[in-house]
């Protein structure tokens, strides 16, 4: 109920470039660097979610910024100045971000300064320890220290508990690893499968602006990812009990059964790199 009611709150309050900042080639870099440095699973997602609203909370900023020095009467920065920054500092934050999400996963293997410098030097940064902590300042303060986000594989362990709890008999251990495995495929090809399933959802190919602004709600959806993860992975692992696990996650979270069905589709298209139903 609390996963439901915070996901609820983050969608009723979702930017407009949520999702902008969760592009393949991030996602990529964090996950490899997060595996480099032997992190817990749920930190390279965490990372991957600190990375997305800071990059939102510093594009709101530079949208702001000219207005405000027009009133004040200063010279500040310019729009564009401010954009080379966040493009210079870019792989600094993603590291960062990493680092505060090591931290929050309470792992003994926690990525320090200089394990993080040692890396960003083997990139022909030459970033200071300093520079290092400011960084991490940055985003603590820019995201008003709120960084401890559920991600969407907190959701799915808390509905395979209830599914197990609602007497679903399958096998966890195998489940909960593929389902790792489906959720860094879906991060991987994420704008591929939402568009597959924007496509479906509304059976035309061609989506107007006005479908594709009112689906952001959709791809932010923490608890529709969860949902159709595990439906995913338990159609892979187990199809004898695929229909018992959608209609019990149905009950569970109130997601219509069609809905689940739809994502999982989107998603085993691009697994299976067919068009075949």
């Amino acid at each position: 109920v609390r996963l439901a009611a915070e996901n609820e709150r983050y969608l009723s309050g979702l930017p407009g470039q949520a999702g902008c900042f969760k592009e393949a080639r991030a996602v990529e870099f964090i996950f490899l660097l997060s595996e480099k440095w032997h992190l817990d699973q749920s930190a390279k997602y965490q990372a991957v979610e600190l990375l997305e609203r800071f990059m939102i909370k510093q594009v709101e900023q530079i949208c702001k910024s000219p207005r405000e020095n027009i009133k004040s009467g200063e010279r500040g920065r310019s729009r564009s100045s401010l954009k080379q920054q966040i493009y210079d500092t870019f792989v600094l934050r993603l590291v960062s971000c990493i680092q505060l999400a090591s931290k929050l996963s309470l792992h003994y293997n926690v990525v320090n300064s200089d394990t993080a410098l040692k890396f960003l030097q083997s990139l022909k940064y030459s970033y200071t320890k300093q520079e290092l902590l400011e960084s991490e300042l940055a985003i603590l303060e820019t995201l008003q220290f709120q960084i401890n986000v559920s991600t969407p594989l907190a959701y799915i362990e808390l509905l395979l508990e209830v599914l197990g709890h609602n007497g679903c008999l399958l096998p966890a251990k195998p489940l909960h690893q593929m389902c790792v495995q489906i959720l860094d495929f879906f991060y991987l090809k994420r704008d591929t499968i939402y568009d597959t399933l924007l496509k479906t959802a509304i059976e035309n190919s061609t989506p107007s602006e006005l479908q594709i602004a009112k689906f952001l709600t959709v791809k932010e959806d923490f608890m529709l990812l969860a949902v159709g993860i595990i439906s995913t992975s338990t159609f892979i692992l187990n199809p004898e009990h695929w229909k018992q696990v959608v209609e019990h996650l149905n009950c569970i979270t109130g997601i219509t059964s069609q809905s689940i069905l739809e994502f999982s589709y989107a998603v085993l298209k691009h697994i299976i790199g067919s068009t075949t139903p």
